[in-house]
C-alpha cells in the first residue's frame, strides 16, 4: 500500500484509498487486523493524526471496524448490502443533483430499473411483503396524510416491491433508483398528481404480485410512469405559463 506525498489531495483521504484498494483487491481479508497506527504511520511516513483520520473514514463507510483491548485493533468488516444501502442512497441522490439528470431521465431509469424487479418479484414475492404494499395503500388513503406523509409511503410501497424479488443485489442497486430518484420524482409531481390515480395504479401492482402475475405487474409500472412523465409535463407547462 502507496500514497503519493507529491499529490495535493489529502493525505488521509489517500491512505484510505490505499486501504480500501487493498480490500476490493483482497490484499486485505475480512476480519484481518490492520497494522497498528504507529506501523501505519511509518509506512506512509505521515503523523499518528492523519492515519486516524484515514481510519475514521474508513470506519464512516463501514469498511473497517475498531475494539479495544489487548486483542483489540482495527479490523477488515464483513460489509453487508444494507448496510452499503445509505451509501448507494446518497451517492444517487448527489449524482443527480450535481449533474442536473433531466426528469425524463431519472424517470426512464427508475422505473426501467423497477420493472426488471417485476417479474422476480411476482414469483418471489412473500405474504408480509405484500402485506406492507397493501398496509402503504390503507396509509395512502386515509384523509389528512401530509404529502410529505404519502411521498414516504410511496417509497416504501416500491421499495417492497423490489425486496419482493429476494435479490439482494438488485435490492442493493435499486436502492439509489427507488431512495433518491423516487422522492425527486414526487417533489416535482406532487402538486400535480391524483392520490386516487396513484392509490389506483399501487392497487393494481399489489393485486398483480398477489396473483403472481408478472405481466400485470409489468405493464401497471409502465402505466405509472407514463402517468408520472406526463405529471411532469403538465406541472413545466403550468410554470411556463405563469413565469
Amino acid at each position: 500500500m502507496k500514497i503519493d506525498p507529491a499529490n495535493p489531495a489529502d493525505l488521509s483521504a489517500q491512505i484510505a484509498q490505499a486501504i480500501r484498494n487493498a480490500i476490493v483487491s483482497g490484499e486485505l481479508i475480512v476480519d484481518e487486523r490492520l497494522p497498528s497506527e504507529s506501523e501505519l504511520a511509518d509506512q506512509f511516513q505521515v503523523s499518528r493524526p492523519t492515519v486516524r483520520e484515514a481510519l475514521k473514514r474508513l470506519a464512516a463507510q463501514s469498511l473497517i471496524r475498531t475494539q479495544r483491548g489487548a486483542t483489540g485493533g482495527a479490523f477488515v468488516n464483513r460489509i453487508s448490502f444494507e448496510d452499503a444501502y445509505s451509501q448507494q442512497i446518497t451517492t444517487s441522490t448527489l449524482l443527480l443533483s450535481m449533474n442536473a439528470v433531466s426528469f425524463d431521465t431519472a424517470c426512464e431509469a427508475r422505473y426501467a430499473l423497477e420493472r426488471a424487479c417485476a417479474a422476480l418479484s411476482a414469483q418471489r414475492r412473500t405474504a408480509d411483503q405484500l402485506a406492507t404494499m397493501r398496509a402503504e395503500i390503507f396509509r395512502q388513503a386515509q384523509p389528512g396524510l401530509t404529502d410529505e406523509a404519502f411521498c414516504a409511503s410511496d417509497v416504501a410501497f416500491h421499495r417492497a416491491l423490489v425486496d419482493g424479488a429476494d435479490n439482494p443485489v438488485l435490492s442493493y442497486q435499486l436502492a439509489g433508483a427507488v431512495e433518491a430518484m423516487q422522492p425527486l420524482m414526487n417533489m416535482i409531481t406532487f402538486t400535480a398528481r391524483s392520490r386516487e390515480e396513484i392509490i389506483a395504479l399501487h392497487t393494481k401492482i399489489a393485486d398483480a404480485l398477489e396473483a403472481r402475475d408478472a405481466p400485470s405487474v409489468d405493464a401497471t409500472l409502465i402505466e405509472l410512469e407514463t402517468y408520472t412523465r406526463q405529471l411532469a409535463r403538465d406541472v413545466a407547462e403550468r410554470k411556463r405559463k405563469t413565469a
